[in-house]
């Protein structure tokens, strides 16, 4: 594929038009990783918890979002959810106005009250879709990595005087993180390749910019071997880097 780029002005020309899209792609698919992960963890602690009310909640989202198409989540968060949150956010912004005058307060009420749907863009309706979808997944891998590990850990922490959520941080979850880096990692690689669903939203990523490059050129084979030959590229140089982490953090 190389080669081809090189030598051929087709290919070359392809390979520079869908360029940017990788940008667009690895910024989209890290930004929901790193807030899926930050999802999970709670979600995978409320998994673990004995308050019937929290585990009930928890056990609620992850079957729900697990039971939804990825795709139709992307377009159920991006023209449902968004454009609901932010008239739910215009009105308190409204009703924050009518109490806040001549506070500290109003400047941020001001701001929620003139909030409208065009400044959130396509690209953060994205991230938050991915977020929320794969949050569902990271909660079970961080649930089950928490149970992995010994009760009798979690008791002897707390004979010697700790917290439970000191005995979560230094105890519990240091080792359970080590445990579930494989998952994590496979993860990282899907939510890359299951980026190509936000073409849905027009977001110019690099499945949306092939698109458009097929539409206006009429060669496919140069536009999708491009973009197979980019996704291929990130998502083995992304497992290259999986692998070393696990090998150096491997339990013993």
């Amino acid at each position: 594929m190389l080669y081809l780029i090189l030598t051929s002005p087709n290919y070359r020309e392809t390979f520079f038009f869908l360029l940017p899209g990788v940008k667009v792609t690895l910024q989209i698919a890290l930004s929901a990783y790193a807030l899926a992960v930050v999802i999970g963890l709670f979600v995978g602690l409320a998994r673990t918890s004995k308050n019937p009310i929290i585990y009930n909640l928890a056990t609620l989202y992850v079957q729900i979002i697990r039971g939804v198409p990825l795709i139709v989540l992307i377009l159920y968060t991006a023209f449902v959810v968004i454009p609901q949150g932010v008239f739910a956010l215009k009105a308190l912004g409204q009703w924050g106005l009518s109490w806040a005058q001549g506070t500290v307060l109003e400047g941020i009420f001001q701001s929620l009250a003139g909030m409208t749907l065009r400044q959130v863009p396509m690209e953060l309706r994205a991230i938050i879709a991915l977020a929320i979808g794969y949050g569902a997944f990271e909660a079970e891998v961080f649930r089950a990595g928490i149970e992995s590990i010994g009760k009798g850990q979690m008791e002897a922490a707390l004979s010697l005087g700790m917290t439970y959520w000191q005995a979560m941080r230094l105890v519990i979850l240091p080792q359970a993180v080590r445990r579930i880096l494989p998952p994590l990692g496979n993860d990282l690689v899907a939510i890359i390749k299951d980026s190509a669903l936000v073409t849905v939203l027009a977001v110019r990523d690099i499945t949306q910019l092939a698109r458009l490059r097929k539409a206006s050129t009429f060669r496919p084979i140069e536009t999708y071997n491009i973009v197979v030959f980019l996704y291929l590229s990130m998502t083995m140089s992304l497992s290259a880097i999986v692998r070393y982490i696990e090998r150096k953090w491997r339990i013993v």
